[in-house]
């Protein structure tokens, strides 16, 4: 199968992706790949990274996979190095990497509690100062994109670390696109809100209305957002392929609310209600990986 796609919005551009899992940083792979990038994959997991890449070779993309900690300085600094010398630049670097974990502030372990500022914000600022390094010495402009969340922008109980981690990464892209912007490097995020893949990565007791000890159901979320629907990882991907292209290139400090208008819309307000939605279509849905249905993953 040709690959069709060279011609593309990022055509000759070269992105770097910390977070190589098959939803969203998999998926942004994918398209921006379609789009023309050569993609270098960054996980902790040798064997995730590796597959996200097999997937792009298997599409005629060229992609290379790599091995490393983003909260680790010589990982972040080996795995940008190895980006420049198999592609011979850096034009892109999206930061999906971190891992979540929820519980309450009076119980909070400080281990836990570093742990996850690590992923999330250390790491965010390591493959930052990294990827810049790399995008300045060559002398070209360049685009950040990190995925933050609606946890971001509000207070959610008993996920307090993921929103002060969230929060702190949205004000540190401003800053840093305000740093940057004497290099024309621009730096963005985006922030969706719940989504379609916490289906198939969540326990089933996820969905229960009963659920402790917020009694929030995805029923829940699913009622506050006017368009509907949950954000899926495509959503994500298209807005940081039009960040990463040329068609931004004014587009600094920004970020996006990928919400269906939860954001914005007047508190008490509660479409779901109106619209009679409810999860139990999103359970019967074939699982995505890649921004593809998993049963067509293979091509």
């Amino acid at each position: 199968m040709a690959n069709d796609h060279a011609a593309g919005r990022l055509a000759g551009k070269v992105a770097l992706i910390f977070g190589a899992g098959p939803n969203i940083g998999g998926t942004c792979a994918h398209f921006m790949a379609r789009e023309g990038a050569k993609i270098a994959l960054v996980s902790t997991r040798p064997e995730t990274a590796a597959d996200a890449a097999k997937f792009l070779n298997a599409r005629h993309f060229e992609a290379l996979a790599l091995t490393g900690d983003a909260g680790h300085e010589p990982d972040v600094e080996r795995v940008v190095a190895a980006t420049v010398a198999r592609f011979g630049r850096l034009d892109s670097m999206v930061y999906v990497a971190g891992r979540q974990y929820r519980q309450e502030i009076m119980d909070f372990d400080l281990a836990v509690w570093d742990l996850e500022m690590k992923g999330y914000l250390t790491g965010a600022m390591l493959a930052t100062k990294h990827s810049a390094r790399a995008m300045t010495k060559a002398g070209r402009p360049g685009s950040i994109v990190y995925v933050l969340s609606d946890a971001a922008h509000q207070g959610e109980p008993g996920n307090s670390c993921y929103c002060a981690a969230k929060a702190g990464l949205l004000n540190f892209a401003r800053a840093a696109a305000m740093e940057f912007a004497r290099y024309n490097i621009r730096v963005n995020s985006v922030s969706p809100t719940f989504m379609e893949q916490n289906f198939w990565m969540f326990p089933p007791e996820f969905m229960n209305p009963e659920r402790k000890p917020y009694n929030l159901s995805a029923d829940d979320f699913l009622q506050g957002i006017p368009l509907a629907r949950f954000c899926t990882t495509a959503d994500v991907a298209n807005a940081i392929v039009f960040l990463a292209s040329d068609e931004a290139s004014y587009l600094t400090a920004v970020d996006i609310p990928l919400d269906g208008g939860a954001r914005a819309k007047y508190w008490p307000w509660t479409p779901g209600k109106y619209t009679g939605i409810t999860s139990e279509r999103y359970a019967k849905m074939k699982p995505n990986r890649y921004g593809v249905p998993s049963d067509e993953e293979n091509p």
